[in-house]
């Protein structure tokens, strides 16, 4: 089983869906944005991800202590969400522009609505699937809207609760959601790797059934790769051109070469996985030659004793196994037997045997 979105398989069977998240990283610059694009289908990214807001539909201009963001280890701290969000909201009347430039580069384009006026737009647009951000897990209307649209659904489960989780799936599924892709994701901006816990998706899968991944807010991509090798086939990380011009998420974000690392190593990464296979495979036949044998390291005349002068364990593999060492020393040639020769029990026999042969 898959889910399709746009031309991609998504499935343990077919390489990661990568999603390139721009969210504010194009700082509030239309041409940014499309290079943002252009670099996400050089990356060879799957996809890239809008989020469709406005400050207005995600909160109110109130400036009150619960309207701030009072965590002085965020990156964002005493700022207000009101203010944080008309910087980091992507124009409406950009998503036209920035969908056409995915389209012309072949790279799907889709986004994150924060509420049904959100998915009433972006229906116009004819996104292939969509998201729910980690904290909109809960608000089961806008998951049911989403769902009513029969298109692919990606749910971000963030701080969302076992319960919570569960609620969430039900209300997509019974509104009409056939393709549900659950993503672990930890709200911390960075987030640490301590508190990633990816062993949770193997649960999450069991318990959901449905596809996992991992929307990933480390730095670097050892956290990601290791999600590929635990089942994960979709990964979300947020890009940027460059970290150092700045930007509301820029800390935490890929820039272009790493972008393009973590296409090629997450693919890396689950072709790896493979199944069970102890002994060579196909292509290491060849490799059997480097092995260690026991070669004759010096010309045996017939009837001579074989002795560590004359056996060595050398390469190439073609001789005996080492094993063999002591049970060939004593033994006698059957035959002259010149240097470089790879052992075999045909050229020697026990001293017994062949000194009955001789007096026979």
């Amino acid at each position: 089983m898959s889910i399709l979105i746009g031309p991609h398989r998504v499935g343990r069977e077919h390489p990661p869906f990568i999603i390139a998240e721009m969210s504010g990283n194009h700082d509030g610059d239309l041409e940014r944005a499309l290079q943002i694009v252009d670099m996400a289908a050089d990356a060879g990214a799957h996809a890239l991800k809008l989020q469709t807001y406005t400050a207005d539909t995600m909160t109110l201009d109130v400036d009150r202590e619960e309207f701030r963001i009072s965590d002085p280890k965020s990156l964002w701290y005493g700022r207000t969400l009101h203010d944080l969000y008309e910087e980091a909201h992507t124009p409406w009347d950009w998503h036209g522009p920035i969908f056409g430039r995915a389209a012309e580069r072949g790279i799907v384009c889709f986004s994150t609505p924060f509420d049904a006026t959100a998915v009433d737009f972006l229906e116009g647009l004819d996104v292939p699937c969509y998201k729910i951000a980690s904290f909109e897990n809960i608000d089961l209307p806008l998951i049911r809207r989403v769902a009513a649209t029969g298109k692919p659904m990606i749910i971000s489960t963030g701080i969302a609760t076992i319960d919570e989780i569960d609620e969430a799936v039900e209300a997509a599924r019974a509104a009409g959601c056939q393709d549900l892709i659950l993503l672990k994701c930890t709200s911390a901006y960075p987030a640490s790797p301590d508190d990633i816990h990816l062993n949770s998706m193997a649960v999450m899968r069991d318990r959901w059934g449905c596809e996992i991944g991992l929307s990933d807010h480390t730095l670097g991509l050892g956290t990601s790769i290791a999600a590929v090798a635990l089942g994960a086939t979709v990964i979300e990380k947020h890009v940027t051109m460059r970290r150092a011009d700045g930007g509301v998420d820029s800390a935490f974000s890929l820039e272009p070469d790493e972008l393009r690392a973590l296409v090629v190593e997450s693919d890396r990464a689950r072709r790896s996985i493979g199944g069970v296979q102890l002994g060579p495979s196909d292509r290491e036949q060849g490799a059997l030659l480097r092995r260690r044998s026991l070669y004759f390291s010096a010309d045996v005349a017939a009837g001579e004793v074989i002795t560590p002068d004359n056996l060595k364990s050398i390469r190439p593999g073609l001789g005996l196994a080492p094993k063999h060492y002591d049970e060939l020393l004593g033994m006698v040639a059957t035959t002259a037997i010149e240097r470089g020769t790879p052992t075999s029990w045909d050229l020697v026999a026990p001293a017994v045997d062949a000194a009955r042969r001789a007096d026979g």
